[in-house]
């Protein structure tokens, strides 16, 4: 992928902020998806934003004068229809883990819950998602975690989005509230790799954020409606500022 010039992203972000289009989020109370809120209101290129999620956050001040949220119940999610109505675009960062949620707790999630939300967003009139997904998903994989997110990418674009970009990231690098201590060790020593190999293995998630908004703005491929992002090429659209 070609990097674009600064002047060149300032003009493409013009371009689309005169569309004064809004997006939705799923997903944004989790790290990426904190981060992915700061950056699109920071890059003020949608004229609204809509957190879906299962509780409201605690956004004050006049930075989320352009936010509203919808509290949904993912277990009755059709009777939230209309919270996915009128956005040109979607983002997903919705996800749990094993040991949170249980295994099917875990498949319902990754993959059912968005599944769904895709329908009701192409229904609702999306035409552009964007999936978070992670390096080495595979649906015929052996390992749970990377065949559902496999899964969930296939089911995600056969629901037939005029555009859907799919997310690849290898480790998130982030500050986590929550305490995991195996996990914090693993991101420490990832961190010190990163500095050797900065594309290998990690990605910080503010990277993963800025590369999905200058992504949005930049104009899709011709004649290919489903494009996967891995690692290197997404920390090179997130270096783009």
């Amino acid at each position: 992928m070609a990097a674009l010039t600064p002047e060149e992203l300032k003009n493409l972000r013009k371009s689309f902020q005169e569309k004064n289009q809004s997006c939705f989020i799923l997903g944004a109370s989790g790290e990426t998806g904190k981060e992915l809120l700061a950056e699109i209101l920071r890059q003020q290129v949608f004229s609204k934003v809509t957190l879906i999620g299962r509780r409201k956050l605690d956004l004050e001040g006049p930075l989320y004068a352009s936010v509203t949220q919808e509290v949904v119940d993912f277990e009755k999610l059709d009777d939230s229809a209309a919270s996915f109505q009128g956005h040109a675009v979607g983002f997903c960062c919705l996800g749990t883990t094993r040991a949170k949620a249980g295994a099917d707790g875990f498949v319902r999630v990754d993959r059912d819950y968005i599944e769904h939300s895709a329908k009701l967003a192409k229904a609702g009139g999306c035409h552009h998602f964007v999936l978070q997904s992670t390096k080495g998903a595979d649906n015929s994989s052996g390992f749970l975690y990377l065949r559902v997110k496999g899964e969930a990418e296939a089911r995600v674009e056969a629901v037939g989005f005029e555009r859907c970009s799919i997310f690849r990231p290898a480790v998130l690098l982030c500050d986590r509230q929550e305490s995991r201590p195996t996990e914090w060790i693993a991101r420490k020593f990832l961190g010190l790799v990163a500095l050797v190999s900065p594309t290998a293995m990690s990605v910080p998630t503010v990277t993963v954020a800025r590369a999905m908004v200058n992504h949005v703005v930049m104009p899709g491929k011709e004649g290919q409606k489903a494009e996967v992002l891995e690692n290197a090429a997404i920390h090179a659209l997130g270096q783009m500022k």
